[in-house]
């Protein structure tokens, strides 16, 4: 019954079988490698997918004003220092006047008059710009005689009209403390105390004040419900008039000078004369640094004299002036409805506790006139 053939055509059959059954064992272990590769390529293409998701999402929009940057706080025991001296009344002659008085960091950075008041009730010679935001400025003061925060910041010490005090004697008075000089020597590595030290902490504190993550800064970075159809066509007529010209970058001015009354005379009985009070040339006359526009809404009046006392106003007042331009009341009303979407998170600060002076510590003298 089983010839040779027979036996030929089974042995293949078996064969084959023997063939199937390996194959198929094969391909049965190869399948969950197969499954997870498939996953794997699958998961990288959607995290691909959300990455290039991610990324549209926290594009910047490319506008003439771009957001502030958190800050980067390079030592803490030196800014902490920084904030002592900044609230600290006891570096002015009167022992009454502090870097907060004129800069209070609860009203904008500002003192919100015309002219801050200085020693002895004298009247400032100028009006006092935010501190907020100021590191990112070209200069400091209106006038930009100061190249930078630290140069700025032994100015006022000094000044007759302001505190009244001297380089000399804030030193005498921080080194009469204890508790200074062992904070100045723990960030300073020294036991001497000088003016270099003084308005580097002070820097150091200032260049924490920056105000982010304002409604603008969330328009500018994807959430198009951060600002209202006002509040953006302000904007656009902010941009399109040509007022990015002068306001613009993460503190929308601050970074050039600029003649004030370019299209029209400013007319002012005020006594600055801006950048030709340092220069010394004429042509310098009544050119000012631009000032920010980060939380223009706290830091009235406005202008270097202050007199213009609210947004609308200064809005007039620049159109006609820089622009040749009158703006309309829905014109200036949409305008300043978009710089109020300039207002950042403001400085949240606990105050200071101040060292107390010792038995040493020179006295301040409040109601002593002359020098």
């Amino acid at each position: 019954m089983y010839g040779p053939a027979c036996r030929m055509r089974s042995i293949g059959m078996t064969v084959r079988a023997a063939f199937r059954s390996v194959e198929t064992r094969f391909v049965m272990t190869l399948l969950p490698i197969r499954l997870a590769c498939a996953a794997l390529i699958t998961g990288l293409a959607l995290s691909g997918a959300a990455v290039q998701a991610q990324s549209r999402s926290s594009a910047v929009r490319q506008e003439p004003i771009q957001p502030i940057p958190t800050p980067v706080i390079k030592n803490q025991a030196m800014v902490d220092l920084g904030k002592q001296l900044f609230f600290d009344p006891r570096l002015s002659r009167s022992g009454f006047i502090s870097c907060n008085s004129c800069h209070n960091l609860g009203m904008g950075g500002t003192d919100n008059l015309k002219a801050s008041v200085g020693h002895n009730w004298q009247k400032g010679g100028i009006n006092s710009p935010t501190v907020l935001n100021s590191s990112m400025s070209i200069a400091q003061f209106w006038d930009g005689r100061a190249k930078d925060l630290r140069e700025q910041a032994g100015g006022p010490i000094a000044n007759p009209a302001e505190m009244a005090s001297s380089h000399e004697l804030a030193i005498s008075v921080l080194a009469s403390i204890p508790g200074y000089r062992a904070t100045f020597k723990q960030v300073f590595k020294k036991d001497e105390i000088t003016i270099d030290q003084v308005t580097e902490a002070l820097a150091a504190f200032e260049e924490a004040l920056v105000t982010p993550n304002s409604r603008f800064d969330k328009w500018l970075r994807g959430d198009d419900k951060a600002l209202s159809a006002e509040e953006l066509a302000g904007y656009e007529l902010f941009k399109n008039s040509g007022c990015v010209a002068c306001h613009n970058g993460p503190a929308a001015g601050g970074t050039s000078f600029q003649k004030m009354g370019l299209v029209q005379p400013y007319q002012t009985s005020h006594e600055a004369q801006g950048r030709a009070g340092v220069t010394g040339k004429d042509v310098d006359r009544m050119t000012f640094k631009v000032p920010t526009l980060r939380n223009v809404e706290l830091t009235y009046p406005y202008f270097h004299d202050g007199e213009a006392p609210t947004l609308r106003d200064a809005v007039d007042l620049m159109g006609r002036l820089q622009l040749g331009r009158e703006f309309s009341q829905k014109e200036n009303d949409q305008i300043v409805a978009f710089l109020k979407t300039l207002t950042g998170d403001q400085p949240k600060l606990v105050m200071p506790i101040l060292p107390p002076s010792s038995d040493k510590t020179p006295r301040p003298e409040p109601f002593k006139r002359g020098n």
